[in-house]
């Protein structure tokens, strides 16, 4: 045994934390012993309030201390259109980008069957419910482009067409200061399916 065993301990339980690896871990665990008593009692007490008082938003199921959130609470924000989102993760990444003032539900997944996890898993439930209020009319799903996906907009475009509301998503293509040598061919395909006028 390298570390004792106490300190191995600390290594194995931040290495369970997601894009955590053995030397991620191990960094973080010798910082954490460098770190004053102070300093880790207010990440300990961080961590206990989140998981007590964090909650899913009874709204979009963003994560929030309130309810209804920050989000759907803001009267400034445009009521007829609706991002879904596969996380809350998702959503602070729009949010950051500061490029849609509108309403967002959360789904709490992908479709991925490998890992058990189908339409019933997600709340597509809760969505349909709020698009048959008649208060949106554009839905945007703003779902990446994986397999899993992919797989999601296919469902959820099925159920939403229907309904007679306009249907969009994100366009995927080439990044903002990238040279096309280096992007893949899916990546080049995707930016000439969604080109538009200058």
């Amino acid at each position: 045994m390298i570390y004792a065993e106490t300190f191995s301990r600390l290594i194995e339980e931040l290495q369970r934390l997601p894009g955590i690896g053995p030397k991620s871990a191990q960094r973080l665990a010798f910082h954490v012993l460098q770190s004053s008593s102070r300093d880790i009692e207010k990440l300990v007490e961080a961590l206990k309030n989140a998981k007590d008082k964090l909650k899913h938003c009874a709204t979009c199921f963003n994560i929030t201390d309130v309810n209804p959130c920050h989000i759907c609470a803001d009267e400034s924000r445009f009521t007829d259109q609706l991002c879904v989102v596969g996380e809350p993760k998702d959503l602070m990444a729009i949010e950051r980008s500061r490029g849609y003032n509108g309403r967002y539900h959360v789904l709490g997944g992908l479709i991925s069957p490998l890992d058990g996890l189908g339409p019933d898993s997600l709340r597509v439930r809760e969505l349909m419910r709020r698009l048959s209020d008649g208060k949106f009319n554009e839905i945007i799903l703003a779902i990446g482009p994986t397999v899993e996906g992919e797989a999601t907009n296919i469902y959820l475009s099925r159920l939403i067409k229907p309904l007679g509301l306009k249907l969009t998503r994100l366009a995927y293509g080439l990044p903002i200061g990238a040279d096309m040598d280096y992007a893949d061919e899916a990546t080049l395909s995707s930016a000439f399916e969604g080109r538009r006028d200058l």
